[in-house]
Formats: C-alpha cells, structure tokens, sequence
C-alpha cells in the first residue's frame, strides 16, 4: 500500500514493501536518504540525472524538502 508521505511532498512515498519502509521517490525504489546522499557528497544535479535516468529533477528537490 503506496502512500504519498504528505500532502507537501507528493513525490515522495512511503510502502512497507518497497525499500524496507523507507521515503522513497514516487515509489520507485530510490530511498530520499540515498539522493541526500549523492547531493552532499558534491554530485551535480545532472551526474546524478545522468546515473539515474528514471529520476527528475523536481524528484532532486523533492528529497531536499522533505528532508527540510
């Protein structure tokens, strides 16, 4: 059962059979912890665009305000 974690984060979903439970990005299994990951560690938007090709890049910013 997928459900958007809030109303102000619609991207972002949570599903005891995906991911253990975790946030993940529109269900798709990208834990939001990840992305923060990949983004600290000085990943531009387009390398991580580029690695990733099923993630947007409203999914990016997704992840930053949800861990807002």
């Amino acid at each position: 059962m997928e459900t958007a974690a809030s109303a102000a984060h619609p991207r972002i979903t949570l599903d005891p059979n995906i991911c253990h439970g975790q946030p993940t990005v529109r269900g798709l299994r990208y834990p939001v912890q990840n992305v923060l990951e990949y983004l600290a560690s000085g990943m531009t938007e387009a390398e991580i665009l580029a690695d990733y090709p099923d993630l947007e890049a409203e999914d990016l910013r997704a992840c930053q305000a949800y861990a807002a």
